[in-house]
């Protein structure tokens, strides 16, 4: 019995899938199975349960399941030590992050980081916030940071920066003259929103909604994948669109859109980082949630 056997054991018990663990481990399938039957020699009792589409641990298995856990979890605390005391000079660090704190925030954040940390190898996987929650829960990401808060019992989620949504209009639109809109008047303009499972599309649906307001009552002419798409859009004159602050800085201050506000809709809102409880200590992990918790911005 070796750490590795333990490690895909662990990974395969916490997936529930050999396919899904060999992706973690970058191991092919084949690897994985033979590591798990090795273990299961070594041991002679039967670990899991397997058919084409499910896999269970055995009674066995969920015998040894806590206790592999701990010595796992014991072994990387030793190693994250050593890499503390090291000054962090080695280490791997997998972040996902929707599209806002991905690709406004986080990269700047990074390259600090790295400054500090040269060892350490950061890797940034941008989706949907609905993207982000499952590559957490599918242990695919170490860190997710999102538009929504992201709830689970074995998730730990907290408030990161203030974020708000902002109207922004074409630069020649008659509301740009204009202070404020009502909300009745937005439901008539053509409207642009981000795709469903968008942190600011389930912001904005939020607040409507405690409007009374259904988002599918509003103009909607355009589902765009992506907030500079959207803001491209918008440039066009092809509609109005709510968009995060962080994106719209750059074009507000170049004049390529103008803001306007909405009168009795809040707008408000945060930003979220949240990791996976009781799994695998990562120093790196824990370095970097303390760097990013530190940093402050205050252009809002």
């Amino acid at each position: 019995m070796n750490l590795r056997q333990l490690e895909v054991f662990l990974w395969v018990a916490e997936l529930k899938s050999f396919t899904r663990a060999a992706k973690q481990l970058y191991m092919s399938q084949p690897a994985v199975s033979f590591q798990i039957r090795a273990l299961e020699e070594e041991l002679g009792v039967k670990l899991f349960w397997r058919d084409e589409k499910n896999v269970a641990l055995t009674e066995a298995g969920r015998l040894l399941y806590p206790e592999v856990k701990q010595m796992v979890n014991h072994f990387y605390k030793i190693k994250s030590g050593l890499e503390d005391l090291k000054g962090l000079r080695r280490g791997q660090l997998v972040i996902g992050a929707s599209t806002i704190p991905g690709e406004y925030l986080l990269p700047l954040l990074i390259g600090d980081f790295r400054r500090s940390y040269p060892g350490i190898q950061v890797s940034l996987r941008i989706g949907g916030s609905g993207e982000v929650e499952k590559w957490l829960v599918d242990r695919e990401i170490d860190l997710g940071f999102t538009g929504v808060f992201i709830a689970g019992k074995e998730v730990q989620c907290q408030p990161w920066i203030d974020d708000r949504l902002v109207l922004i209009v074409p630069s020649g639109h008659p509301w740009g003259a204009r202070q404020a809109v009502s909300v009745s008047e937005l439901m008539k303009e053509p409207l642009i929103i981000r795709e469903p499972g968008s942190g600011t599309r389930r912001t904005l649906e939020d607040r409507l909604a405690s409007r009374d307001i259904l988002l599918g009552q509003c103009n909607l002419v355009m589902e765009l994948g992506s907030t500079r798409a959207i803001i491209t859009a918008v440039q066009a004159g092809l509609g109005v669109s709510v968009v995060s602050f962080w994106a719209a800085q750059e074009p507000l201050l170049l004049g390529r859109v103008k803001e306007v506000l909405v009168e009795d809709l809040n707008l408000q809102r945060k930003l979220y980082v949240a990791r996976y409880q009781n799994w695998i200590n990562n120093y790196a992990t824990d370095t970097f949630l303390d760097f990013v918790m530190e940093k402050t911005f205050d252009q809002l």
